[in-house]
């Protein structure tokens, strides 16, 4: 059956491999225009990117035509190609092999919206892999309620 409206938003974050911190500043600006466009190209709409040196976090109205699996790995091999073939990182650039996929509510849009754009001040208080830590315990109480 066609869908013919939907609300589907998803806060994906992508770890680059071994959580390496490989991408450097000067390449973020021009990767998150890449991430946008492929967002666009898959009927879906992206609502904020931040590429951080270790992940990016996206929060996209993703089509219902694609499952999460899909449209991740549509942009985790795409983007992974375009840094290559244009040298963004220092090293041969690589996704892991499985990125996160939570689900956001409307009225949880704005305030996703504003802690994926403030990433660089987050970070200062609080490492990825403390704050990778938090989400997980989070949903995972979540799905116990």
């Amino acid at each position: 059956m066609k869908i013919e409206f939907n609300n589907l938003y998803t806060h994906f974050v992508f770890t680059t491999y071994g959580r390496q911190p490989v991408i450097p500043e000067k390449s973020r600006i021009r990767i998150e225009k890449y991430i946008t466009g492929i967002v666009n190209r898959n009927s879906s709409k992206l609502y904020a990117i931040y590429v951080n040196p270790e992940h990016v976090h996206l929060l996209i109205s993703k089509s219902p035509e694609l499952s999460e699996e899909e449209l991740a790995s549509i942009i985790a091999a795409s983007s992974e190609n375009f840094i290559n073939e244009n040298r963004l990182t220092s090293v041969p650039f690589k996704w892991q092999q499985s990125a996160s996929a939570f689900s956001v509510s409307k009225s949880d849009v704005d305030r996703i919206c504003k802690y994926i754009l403030n990433q660089p001040q987050h970070h200062r208080k609080i490492s990825f892999a403390e704050e990778y830590e938090q989400f997980l315990k989070h949903y995972q109480e979540t799905l116990k309620k």
